[in-house]
């Protein structure tokens, strides 16, 4: 953790930035090792060139923060406070002024930018998002490990929906039942809001459970994934409830195919594009181009959605300690939806799965 904050400080003084202001709590975690979600209150890391750094948390956080395994200063406001004024003067301390500063546009809101630039008045700014992406990209043998057992939390998550599944029960009655059971277990949070979608909603890439019924012979999309020790996972299966269409088999067998040539294809070397190519045109060449409408996968780590894109165009080359997800899928309105997601960790000369639930159709009676 602290190899990283090492870096970041190398980055500012090589390139003459004074300061850094991270608020993403999960880049806040990743540097600090202190993990919350603030939502409205402010909370930040600001990394010094020439000073020590310190954690900005609300007062009610300050305790947790202290003991985090965060060593050095923490600094915290009250609700009545204006945290942009304890900000300023904690900065004080360490510096008469930061001419330079750098922040992530890709998640500063313009009000809180509004407010560090009155408060710090700085001649320029410069975006530290690409540089954090790229000190990301590459996992360490630690961050892959957290992330392995993420992986195992999310094949038992699968296990507990395939369980569930009964005729007649709502979506949202096996997502409850999904989450209930890993917090039985442990688990305090998803990685995202977990999706089970039925029949013809299957079809909607980014659909919402809801009050649909699971009916005989329909297909069941799972797309779901755990947060383990800071780290996430993601997993997509297709699972049949009796005996579906011969469309919707033959579908699933293409969705299948394009899932496995592009993970036999991760390698060292290898384009983010290729990946892309390797998958589309197994679905392409049977007719069902148009109805894969997504790109191939994502990076993933302390966030569920991290650099890099896997995707056409995209000509980022495949490195070792990369981490991404490989999830073709075909979406046909009024007739079926299948997706098969797999997250992969790159090695010297390959790729390791995350995540291990059979992908042969799983038929539930």
């Amino acid at each position: 953790m602290f190899k990283q904050l090492t870096f970041l400080q190398n980055w500012l003084q090589e390139n003459d930035v004074d300061a850094v202001f991270i608020n993403d709590p999960n880049h806040v975690a990743y540097f600090s090792g202190y993990h919350s979600e603030p939502h409205e209150r402010i909370l930040a890391l600001l990394v010094f060139k020439q000073a020590a750094p310190f954690l900005f948390v609300p007062a009610l956080e300050k305790e947790d923060a202290l003991s985090s395994p965060w060593t050095f200063d923490v600094a915290s406001y009250l609700d009545h406070e204006n945290p942009w004024n304890i900000i300023q003067q904690t900065i004080l301390q360490r510096a008469d002024h930061l001419a330079t500063i750098a922040v992530e546009k890709d998640f500063l809101t313009v009000s809180k930018f509004e407010q560090l630039n009155l408060a710090l008045s700085p001649s320029s700014i410069k975006d530290i998002s690409p540089i954090i992406q790229q000190m990301k990209v590459i996992k360490t043998p630690d961050e892959i490990q957290k992330m392995i057992e993420a992986g195992k939390w999310a094949d038992k998550a699968l296990e507990i929906g395939f369980n569930a599944i009964g005729e007649g029960l709502e979506e949202q009655e096996i997502v409850a039942v999904i989450e209930y059971e890993l917090k039985k277990m442990g688990i305090k949070n998803m990685s995202f809001e977990t999706m089970v979608l039925t029949g013809d909603n299957a079809a909607s890439p980014h659909g919402t459970p809801g009050d649909r019924k699971i009916e005989k012979n329909d297909l069941i999309l799972f797309d779901l994934g755990v947060v383990y020790e800071g780290y996430t996972s993601d997993v997509t299966r297709t699972v049949a409830f009796g005996e579906p269409s011969q469309q919707a088999k033959d579908i699933y067998n293409l969705v299948l195919e394009a899932n496995e040539a592009a993970i036999a294809a991760v390698k060292p070397g290898i384009t983010a594009g290729e990946l892309d190519r390797i998958a589309r045109d197994v679905i392409s060449e049977a007719g069902y181009g148009k109805y894969f409408n997504h790109r191939l996968g994502h990076g993933l780590g302390s966030n569920v959605h991290e650099f890099p894109s896997i995707m056409g165009g995209n000509d980022l080359v495949i490195e070792e300690g990369m981490c991404f997800s490989i999830e073709p899928g075909i979406y046909v309105p009024g007739v079926a939806g299948v997706r098969i997601e797999d997250c992969v960790y790159v090695t010297a000369d390959g790729c390791e799965v995350l995540t291990h639930t059979p992908k042969s159709l799983t038929v539930v009676s």
